[in-house]
Order: C-alpha cells, then sequence, then structure tokens
C-alpha cells in the first residue's frame, strides 16, 4: 500500500487537501474493511480504491473546468490504471479498482462489499469536509448505509436526533 500512497501523493503534488482526503478514506475504508471481516483481496481492492478513488480530479478540472463526479468517473480510471501498472498490481486487482473508480458516485453500480465500503468511507468523510446537515446525514444513512461498522462510524462521528 505504502507505494500506491506515494504515488498518490506525488500526483496530486502540492494538493494537499486532496491528499489528506484520500488518506481519511483510506483509513475509514481500511478499518470498515478489517472489522467487517473482508478477505485479504477484498482488503487490497478497496484500499486501493479508496487511495486512488479522486485520482480523476486534476484532469477533470483542467480538461472541463469541474470536478464533479461523472467527470472523475471518466477520467480516473485511466490515471489508475497507469499507476498501479507502473506499480505491476494484478490485472484483476486493477480492473476491479478501476471499475471502483470509475463508478464511485453512481451509487446504483454498487455491487459488491469492496464498493459498498468505499462509498460509506467517502461519505463519512464528505459529510464532515462539506459540513452536510443533520437532514443530509440523516438521508445519506438511510439511503446509502448498509455495513455495520460503517453505520457505527457514521452514529458515532455524527450525532444525528431521531
Amino acid at each position: 500500500m505504502h507505494k500506491v500512497i506515494t504515488s498518490m501523493v506525488e500526483y496530486f503534488g502540492c494538493d494537499v487537501r486532496r491528499i489528506n482526503h484520500a488518506l481519511k478514506v483510506y483509513g475509514l475504508a481500511s478499518t470498515i474493511c478489517r472489522c467487517e471481516n473482508l478477505c485479504e483481496q477484498d482488503i487490497e481492492v478497496t484500499e486501493i480504491a479508496a487511495v486512488l478513488h479522486d485520482i480523476g480530479i486534476l484532469v477533470s478540472e483542467k480538461k472541463y473546468g469541474s470536478c464533479i463526479g461523472k467527470y472523475q468517473e471518466l477520467e480516473g480510471p485511466a490515471i489508475a490504471h497507469a499507476i498501479l501498472d507502473k506499480l505491476r498490481t494484478k490485472p484483476d486487482t486493477i480492473a476491479r479498482v478501476c471499475y471502483l473508480i470509475g463508478n464511485h458516485h453512481t451509487y446504483t453500480k454498487i455491487d459488491g462489499i469492496d464498493f459498498q465500503i468505499l462509498v460509506e468511507a467517502d461519505f463519512l468523510v464528505n459529510i464532515y469536509e462539506d459540513e452536510m446537515d443533520e437532514k443530509m446525514v440523516k438521508s445519506i444513512k438511510e439511503k446509502y448505509f448498509k455495513t455495520n461498522t460503517g453505520l457505527q462510524l457514521l452514529d458515532s462521528m455524527f450525532v444525528l436526533i431521531s
């Protein structure tokens, strides 16, 4: 993992906000994976995807003048593929990570525990970073959180009045 993280840091350079976001998502995703007792392959895919999930942001901003989710999904997989190929990551791992990155804002495509955990970890960080209000947090919880650990973390981090 350290090579994926250092590659992401090198890619983002001085964009410390984006680096910190990726590291926070990685930390929470890793925690959820382990608490949910995922197998090593699923942990590896989820952790790599968490580190690289927003890797398409810089190209999106340059190419489209925006970093909205659909542009990140369009641009991120090719960049992640190049990084992971250079690190000699297994082709099946690269394929799954690129799928997750290419769909991480398309919640109707969640098709596995790795994807579910990536979404939950990203939301946990975004709720704080975007200063979402309680109504929004409750809606996100009801719509998108499924793992016991993700739900526990959400409830611990954000006090929701029933």
